[in-house]
């Protein structure tokens, strides 16, 4: 069971995401802006981060360069509505960037290819990400 960060200021969407996920048996906690996401952090180890763009406080971007700064080990789902901030150079240190949609089946890939990729890395001890996983830019 991976631990796995939530961080959509839409709360419909922050439950949607948190039932399915938990449905998969994640442990799920879930943050409503970039801020809170950095505090839940420095309090707790994630797995893997799900991360909205377009947020209040602190956006998606912002908090991505901090996450990543910190936290280099933790991958981050870039999971928007805008497909224009898949070309902004903060934008490519997430390990997958997904355009919102009704069907979850993409995000819910995504984080299985993810975990398992980050598990592989786990085992492999230099720990370098592999990059196995196609970055995910393409439209659906």
């Amino acid at each position: 069971m991976a631990k796995i960060l939530i961080v959509e200021d839409d709360e419909s969407q922050r439950l949607l995401y948190e039932e399915e996920l938990q449905e998969e048996r994640h442990e799920v906690l879930l943050a409503k802006s970039g801020g809170e996401a950095l505090k839940c952090l420095e309090r707790a180890l994630f797995d893997l981060i799900i991360l909205d763009i377009r947020m209040p406080e602190m956006n998606g971007i912002e908090a991505l360069g901090k996450i990543t700064s910190r936290y280099k080990k933790i991958p981050v789902i870039l999971h928007t509505a805008y497909s224009e901030y898949r070309n902004q150079s903060t934008a490519s240190l997430a390990d997958a960037f997904i355009l919102k949609s009704s069907d979850l089946s993409l995000l819910k890939k995504t984080v299985k290819e993810l975990l398992e990729e980050k598990k592989k890395r786990k085992g492999n001890r230099n720990g370098r990400r592999t990059k196995t996983l196609a970055r995910r830019n393409e439209d659906p």
